[in-house]
Formats: C-alpha cells, structure tokens, sequence
C-alpha cells in the first residue's frame, strides 16, 4: 500500500553564529510545521527516488550505517524550493528513515544527517526550538528555556542559498546565547534575534534588507531570518499582527506570505 507523510520544516533560525572567534556555528531554530517536505511512498523492488535532489546511491549510504533498508518508490515533494531556509534537505533524511523504520534515538539520526551532508538543522528532536543546535556536529550543547507565545508574519526575500557544510563565516554570538538564556519575554527574545538577524547581515548581506524596515512601520517586536536562505519574518505577540501587515510585505517583494504560531509559556 502507497502512505503518504509529511516532515515538519523550520523557518529560519532565531540566532545562529559562532559560539567565539573560534568556536562552533550554532543556532536555535523557528520551527514551522506546515513548512518542509510532503513524500508518497509506495513499496517495490529495488529504490527509485524523485526529487529533493536525492538519488538511491545517497539514500543507501545514508540509511545503511543505521541498520535500516528501504525499497520502493519515493516522491518528494518540498513545500517550498530547497535552498530558501525552511529545512528540506535534512527534512529528506529524516523522512528516509522514518519510512525504512527508524524508532531509535534522535541524536543517533542527527549524527548520521551530518555523516551524509556534513550539517544537520534539529528536525529530528520533538522540541527543536529549545536546543542550541551545533549544526555541523549535529549535537545540542545546551537545553533552552521554553519560549513564549509569538506569532510570525514571513516570507522569503531573494534568491536561494543553499548551506555548504563547510561554511562557518558566521558572526560570534556568544553574548546573544547568554542573553537568550536569560531572556524571559516575548521583547527580550526578539531583540536578540533581531541583532543575531543584523550580524548575519552585515557580514554576510544582503545589504538591502528589508524587514527591519517593515518591524517598524509595523509595530512588530523584532525580525528573524533565515541565516542561510530567503526566509524573513516579523515577531509579534499573538494576535498582534496589524491589518494590512500582508500588504505591505508583498509590497516590500516579499513572496509566499505565511503565518507561524509557538511558544507555550
């Protein structure tokens, strides 16, 4: 029988940066479930994959250091292009493992996401948001407080950018992660992710962001984006979006207007 499954993606990152001068790239993610990567499964003889760039070859190096097989037809289908800060190409791993019947621990899968691709973003834990993610070690380094209730107005501005493991040309944010620690409002946290957003973007561009622009025309907290990618969002409290925020947001060039909601405290 065909089965259908969705992957839950992320949405950018609230920071994301090197933990010091030298020191790893690490990050805490936006988790969006809506986003990431929808697939039908259909079992057969021998793999045949579509899309998400993964070919059988990919897949059975992937999935053999975990004990697991897999054999069939797979139709990825990414809610969003690849490449635009949403999480599909680790979204796609975790989807092959799932469907070849992994029920082991998350860490184990993260690792071998990072065997495979050399970085892994935290899709595989139940709570993402709140591990400082070491993204190219594919391990958590801390356990963060719970966020509070938010709500992102977003949309991806320019063009792809895909992640290179390699890359690690990412400001210190050392002192963001203590305060992020600390923070306990909706406005503390979105101030760090805001000043994480504006150092990811002075060293890295664009030079024309847009979004700080707009948080203030439109009374939002702050903005997130996308470390690596197209995806920027405002950061306001629950029901706190004005009327006429959509508008001006694809007046701004911004494209594919969605809605995150989280938090929990």
């Amino acid at each position: 029988m065909s089965r259908a499954l969705h992957i839950p993606g992320h949405f950018g990152e609230w920071l994301q940066g090197r933990l010091g001068a030298e020191g790893p790239v690490v990050l805490v993610t936006l988790p969006a479930p809506a986003l990431g990567l929808d697939l039908r499964f259909r079992p057969g003889p021998g793999l045949r994959l579509h899309g998400a760039g993964l070919t059988p070859a990919r897949a059975r190096q992937f999935l053999a250091p975990l004990g697991l097989d897999l054999r069939g037809r797979i139709v990825l289908r990414p809610v969003v292009a690849p490449g635009l800060g949403t999480g599909v190409s680790t979204a796609s791993l975790v989807a092959l493992a799932q469907l070849a019947g992994w029920d082991g621990p998350p860490e184990i899968l993260a690792q071998a996401c990072v065997r495979a691709e050399g970085a892994s973003d935290p899709l595989m834990f139940p709570a993402p948001e709140r591990l400082l993610w070491a993204s190219r070690q594919g391990r958590a380094l801390a356990l963060l407080p719970a966020l509070p209730r938010y709500e992102i107005l977003g949309g991806f501005s320019g063009a792809p950018a895909r992640t290179e493991a390699a890359d690690s040309a990412f400001p210190d944010v050392t002192d963001l992660v203590a305060r992020w620690q600390r923070a306990e409002t909706l406005a503390d946290h979105a101030a760090i992710a805001s000043e994480s957003a504006a150092r990811c973007s002075a060293l890295r561009g664009p030079g024309d962001e847009t979004a700080p622009d707009l948080a203030a025309r439109l009374g939002a907290l702050g903005w997130v984006r996308a470390h690596t990618g197209a995806a920027r969002g405002l950061i306001f409290a629950p029901g706190q979006v004005p009327e006429g925020a959509v508008a001006a947001l694809r007046a701004a060039g911004w494209r594919g207007i969605l809605r995150i909601r989280g938090g929990g405290r």
